[in-house]
């Protein structure tokens, strides 16, 4: 296949108008297939990478089984976001091993899916890539919880962690961990060449950030949220991950921080190290209601998810990850060229993934989404078969 007469989102983070040319399920130099794909009018840009997120369509990432988990590959595939990093909460090792155990079976049993769909085998619906797993607790605060269940908290644990990636079969591709923990420093010191490690759920003082961000750690967890803020006297976090060139997540669902907010950090760290996440939880893509997040109950009214038992704690997000893209651009006035490079390309390099995804590049998988001018889909080439809007 071959995709003629649209804007190109290039690998140099520019729009050009070229020929995108797919030879199987990989974008190719060229493509002995005739078929053409008119794209005029449109504009490609990379299939999303989601990192940070827990579920959809009434599934939790950490409650459900190889079903639930492809009905939430399906939710995000069809909304653009073709490879997922789903996160656990904070629970029991015991528990945490079962989510891994899980999440190791559904992996092989999606890539055989994938395999068959593409080779003409299984008709089967678009489902997102997983490709890894983002574990977001134990080691977290007491005092800067969230939506974490303090039942479950736990010292950090080199050997915890050695031994829940091994029940996952090495899929654990990033870790989160607040580092004025007691041997937090040692835990990043041992394992930040093994995966990345991100400040998490944390109330650290710039100095011991710093330590942290010079021992190992190189990312930040929904930045501004679970954390201490920015001051003159007390600079925080923040300003310690902006100092050592952190990566930093951010949620520009409308709700978990304000459009000034999402603007500055685009403004001033640097454009490879902002990746916007959804944070979304199982009522995304579902009506308002009742729902659970990490074992708590959930009450979800529009775009906002609270803790029923404290509703002044924002519980996740319902929102996906190309609607936080789409709303970063529209509404909050961030440069689409940057918004896309935060949603793709900036994701992938952070769990080390970029060799096959986050960019529109010759060798890698052909995921590409097909927007018109006001970001709305108009097609999805899943590992080089295309989908319209008709099929999902």
């Amino acid at each position: 296949m071959r995709i003629s007469g649209a804007k190109v989102y290039s690998k140099d983070h520019t729009f050009k108008n070229e020929t995108i040319y797919i030879d199987n399920d990989r974008i190719a130099e060229t493509a002995s297939d005739d078929e053409n794909f008119d794209a005029s009018g449109l504009t490609a840009i990379p299939g999303l990478v989601d990192i940070h997120f827990h579920g959809a369509m009434g599934h939790d990432f950490c409650n459900t089984d190889s079903e639930g988990l492809r009905k939430i590959a399906e939710y995000e595939a069809q909304n653009g976001i073709l490879a997922i990093c789903p996160a656990t909460m904070t629970y029991s090792e015991e528990i945490l091993e079962d989510i891994c155990k899980k999440a190791q079976v559904y992996s092989a049993e999606s890539k055989l899916l994938i395999s068959e769909s593409i080779n003409n085998i299984r008709n089967s619906s678009m489902i997102a890539d997983f490709i890894g797993i983002n574990m977001e607790g134990p080691f977290v605060s007491k005092d800067k919880l969230g939506a974490q269940n303090p039942k479950y908290l736990a010292a950090p644990d080199v050997n915890m962690f050695r031994r829940l990636q091994k029940a996952s079969g090495n899929l654990i591709k990033l870790i989160d961990i607040a580092p004025e923990l007691d041997k937090s420093i040692e835990f990043i010191r041992e394992l930040s060449e093994e995966v990345t490690v991100s400040l998490a759920h944390t109330s650290c003082d710039y100095d011991t950030a710093t330590t942290a961000f010079c021992s190992g750690a190189r990312h930040m967890t929904h930045l501004f949220n679970a954390m201490p803020g920015i001051n003159h006297r007390n600079p925080g976090p923040i300003i310690a991950a902006l100092e050592n060139n952190a990566e930093v997540e951010l949620i520009a669902d409308g709700i978990h921080i304000h459009p000034a907010m999402v603007r500055f950090v685009f403004n001033t760290f640097g454009e490879d190290k902002v990746i916007l996440i959804s944070d979304s939880m199982e009522a995304t893509g579902l009506p308002d209601g009742e729902y659970q997040l990490g074992g708590q109950k959930v009450n979800v009214k529009g775009n906002l998810a609270v803790l029923a038992d404290n509703p002044e704690t924002i519980a996740g997000s319902v929102t996906n990850l190309f609607e936080c893209m789409k709303k970063a651009v529209k509404e909050m006035g961030v440069p689409l060229e940057k918004a896309i490079r935060a949603a793709s390309e900036n994701p992938a390099k952070s769990i080390g993934i970029f060799k096959d995804y986050g960019s529109i590049s010759t060798g890698k998988y052909a995921n590409i989404i097909l927007v018109d001018d006001e970001l709305n889909i108009n097609h999805i080439i899943w590992h080089g078969r295309s989908y319209g809007s008709k099929h999902y």
